[in-house]
């Protein structure tokens, strides 16, 4: 699990490829779960929460981009 300050040093490509990897960990998880399989069901909501930090991160980077690009206006 990456911390916040970790997650705002990557590029939004490797943010949303860290996005792609966890929502396949949430797959294997689920089909683990439902065969009786998974050890700690605690894990699939700690991958959730994790997937929505990095998203939470890609989006602040996209509005600090767009705010950047705008400027102010004269």
């Amino acid at each position: 699990m990456a911390t916040v300050k970790e997650l705002r040093e990557l590029s939004r490509e490797e943010l949303l490829g860290r996005v792609a990897d966890l929502k396949k960990q949430i797959f294997e998880m689920t089909n683990k779960k439902n065969t009786g399989v998974l050890d700690s069901t605690a894990d699939l909501q700690k991958t959730r929460r994790e997937i929505a930090r990095v998203l939470t991160v890609a989006r602040e980077t996209e509005l600090r981009a767009a705010a950047a690009g705008a400027g102010p206006k004269a």
